[in-house]
């Protein structure tokens, strides 16, 4: 069997740099055609953020022993962001707290539960991110009290599954949580 050849350090690193380049410069043209035909509306800074999210998470992911509890949490928080970003360059509308970011929540929850089920004694590593994420599912709840806001029924949905998942991941390693705090506490 031929197996292909691995790509050396070196050439890797020159590829990535002629791609980065790339994108730099094409985002400075989407700028220029931006302000030359639609000054009035920023839709290449929406661009120039898609392509600024595509880069990190390829350099995020090309990093060797990702654990993948971490990398589900910063997807969320940078989509999240990004979606912000987006909903506040076209004129606020709220979108992004109401719908978005819950929905993005629900998603990041299922796939944890998820690596939960398929790799239960990895649960530990997995907890405190399964917490932070308890924790974002809130903040949009929090937001609209203070704001005021109407439409909280699918951000509440979202922080009930976040909360929800995070006993289903306690429950189903309940014996490997009690083994790792008696080994840990010597209780």
């Amino acid at each position: 069997m031929i197996y292909p050849q691995k790509i050396k350090a070196k050439k890797s690193d020159k590829i990535i740099k002629i791609f980065v380049s790339v994108s730099i410069g094409i985002g400075l043209i989407l700028v220029i055609i931006n302000k030359l035909t639609t000054p009035n509306f920023p839709w290449a800074g929406l661009v120039n953020a898609g392509i600024l999210y595509s880069w990190i998470t390829v350099i995020y992911s090309i990093r060797k022993n990702i654990n993948i509890a971490g990398h589900v949490l910063l997807q969320m928080i940078i989509l999240s962001l990004f979606m912000i970003y987006i909903d506040d360059k076209i004129g606020f509308q709220g979108w992004s707290i109401h719908i978005a970011i819950p929905i993005m929540i629900m998603v990041a929850n299922l796939t944890m539960l998820i690596l939960t089920i398929i790799s239960y004694k990895k649960y530990m590593k997995y907890a405190m991110y399964q917490l932070v994420i308890v924790f974002f599912s809130i903040l949009p709840i929090m937001l609209m009290a203070e704001h005021g806001g109407q439409k909280k029924m699918l951000s509440v949905i979202a922080s009930g599954i976040s909360i929800l998942n995070f006993i289903i991941g306690l429950v189903l390693c309940a014996k490997e949580i009690k083994e790792v705090m008696i080994r840990k506490f010597h209780l």
